[in-house]
């Protein structure tokens, strides 16, 4: 399996910290933001990364990522999207030379987690898997609608809603077989001129294709000050515990 990082996009939520480099460049305590989810793939055993990226400060990624090396990764690439503004979907379709056929795990530049993955990955042969985790603002996510008769199956995935079905948010994790660049040239910008994720996924769901799996562990997206503050303070909980305070 092929692994591909989505870190494009302005970051305009966190103006002006984003006026002088990508938000996944920024630091999340001792490393940059990237670095989180590409140690995400490699612990899952997948060496083959593509950064998708876009906006002014692309080429800054080079200069920090170099040739992956440092960070176990085995074959590293990078796409460019050409409208940063484009939706995470977009994006997506940067990488369908890259994918060559093959399944792929899809993740966030933003999205930081200790869950351990690998399982999910050994397993995965076809359709998508979607994973999940409860959180205190799912309007800020994907949310689930499950099935009322039977939990474990998703009947829809709510873009945003001010009213969520679920305290469930669709987390910026996904695996996806070959079809999903097909779903991808089959939707529709939303009402915000995005192509949008949900939509792919909602497209697995028709199919009966896409599955979830819920994420044991941390997670958090770092794309606000609230949460780029909470994943800064967790990591350095978890890096240095009762110490921090020693070294400080």
């Amino acid at each position: 399996m092929k692994g591909i990082i989505l870190a494009g996009g302005l970051g305009t939520r966190l103006y002006p910290l984003t006026h002088a480099t990508n938000k996944h460049l920024l630091p999340i305590f001792d490393q940059p933001m990237v670095f989180y989810p590409i140690q995400t793939l490699v612990q899952a055993g997948i060496q083959d990364i593509l950064i998708v990226t876009s906006g002014p400060h692309s080429g800054d990624f080079i200069r920090v990522l170099k040739n992956g090396k440092e960070l176990g990764v085995r074959h590293l690439e990078y796409a460019y999207q050409e409208n940063p503004e484009g939706g995470i979907a977009d994006a997506l379709a940067s990488a369908e030379d890259f994918a060559d056929g093959e399944p792929i795990a899809v993740i966030l530049g933003d999205n930081t987690t200790d869950a351990d993955i690998s399982q999910a990955v050994e397993k995965f042969r076809r359709g998508a898997v979607v994973f999940l985790k409860e959180v205190t603002d799912p309007e800020r996510f994907g949310v689930p609608v499950f099935d009322r008769k039977d939990r474990k199956k998703i009947i829809r995935i709510e873009e945003k809603p001010k009213k969520p079905r679920s305290n469930f948010a669709v987390t910026g994790l996904y695996l996806f077989d070959n079809k999903v660049f097909g779903y991808v040239k089959s939707i529709k910008p939303s009402k915000r001129g995005q192509l949008e994720i949900t939509d792919v996924n909602n497209c697995y769901i028709k199919a009966s294709k896409l599955q979830w799996s819920e994420l044991k562990g941390f997670w958090t997206d770092a794309g606000t000050f609230g949460s780029l503050f909470h994943a800064g303070a967790y990591w350095a909980q978890k890096k240095f515990g009762a110490g921090l305070q020693e070294e400080d």
